[in-house]
């Protein structure tokens, strides 16, 4: 089986984030987004990992190779044509069973089932309250899917296409986004892969329609901290053993080689490698991610990326990104990479 996990997009709603990082590089719950995705594909028969890069993708390939051993081949996408046209720059590496994969989500899903599946494919849904937000699927009295249909104002069903699909034969998914192209099927002005799916299953394709019980979203700085709340609930914890002086909240995971002095820490709360905090209550619901530093502050519910420092300050709800300084402020932040944030009361001491 061929993987292939579109990236190319410039991830416009993660703004300042995403001015210097891929939205899929984006840190959750001590990982980056895209690592949550590639950790389930750990132990399936992928033979190679087809990543649609753009903008910043040499992030992504460093990333990947530091951090997995899959097989991995990357592919520019110049023109941000959609996700069709996207997945139709893979062709020429895939002719058999494909897994495609959009990381704005974090999801649950056995995909090992895959092997034993009777059909042509699977695409993976979760049940919403309200579709109209949404591509959803329609589906027979056998379970097939019937139709696609993308953010329909008439609500005709409530099993959301999730981002991630499963198909049999990758040569005929290319033939239908050709036709697609070659007729100028768009909606809102992009090629939709959900538009190809539909003309294989008008020639005859047979899609299930497999629901997750998680769907997490990761395309706003809202969604990025509730995920990051979810994952925190998920991922294994250890509670270190080289705290000074400080009381642990369970369930809470310290890196070994982080430093942790009279301090309040947890619950849900991961601490990078090199992490340091002092004189600090950290929690609950907050990472910390390799090298960060926080210094007499409450910090909750937040997002902390590499290298960054927090110092005599109050945040809740916040993403600060790498290597950023916030001192002396109560606040809820968006704060962008390489930024500074003061608000101290200080004596000019020149």
């Amino acid at each position: 089986m061929k993987v292939i996990i579109p990236l190319a997009g410039f991830g416009k709603r993660l703004r300042p984030h995403t001015y210097t990082k891929p939205k899929p590089l984006v840190n959750v719950a001590g990982k980056a987004v895209l690592g949550h995705i590639l950790d389930k594909l750990q132990g399936l028969n992928v033979e190679e990992i087809v990543f649609i890069v753009g903008w910043l993708g040499e992030q992504i390939e460093a990333y990947v190779s530091a951090n997995y051993e899959f097989k991995a081949r990357y592919v520019e996408q110049k023109e941000l044509l959609g996700q069709a046209h996207a997945i139709r720059l893979a062709r020429d590496w895939v002719d058999g069973e494909v897994l495609i994969i959009f990381v704005d989500t974090i999801f649950e899903a056995d995909l090992a089932r895959l092997t034993s599946l009777p059909s042509d494919g699977v695409i993976y849904v979760k049940e919403v309250d309200d579709p109209r937000r949404f591509g959803v699927v329609t589906l027979d009295d056998q379970g097939l899917i019937t139709r696609f249909v993308e953010k329909p104002e008439t609500p005709v069903s409530n099993l959301a296409v999730i981002g991630v699909y499963f198909c049999r034969d990758a040569p005929l998914l290319f033939e239908c986004i050709d036709e697609l192209i070659e007729k100028g099927i768009q909606t809102k002005g992009e090629y939709f892969l959900a538009d190809a799916l539909q003309v294989m299953v008008d020639r005859g394709s047979r899609f299930n329609a497999w629901t997750v019980d998680v769907w997490e979203d990761c395309g706003t700085r809202d969604a990025v901290l509730q995920t990051n709340r979810y994952l925190l609930k998920q991922v294994p914890h250890a509670n270190g053993e080289h705290t000074e002086n400080s009381i642990v909240l369970p369930p809470v995971y310290i890196d070994p080689s982080a430093r942790v002095v009279n301090s309040i820490l947890g619950p849900h709360v991961h601490i990078g490698a090199g992490s340091v905090v002092i004189d600090s209550l950290v929690g609950p619901y907050v990472s910390l991610a390799e090298g960060s530093q926080v210094h007499t502050s409450i910090v909750k519910d937040t997002i902390i990326n590499e290298e960054s420092h927090i110092e005599e300050a109050m945040l809740s709800s916040s993403l600060v990104g790498r290597d950023a300084l916030v001192r002396g402020t109560f606040e809820l932040l968006n704060v962008g990479d390489s930024s500074e944030i003061d608000s101290g009361q200080r004596l000019n001491q020149e």
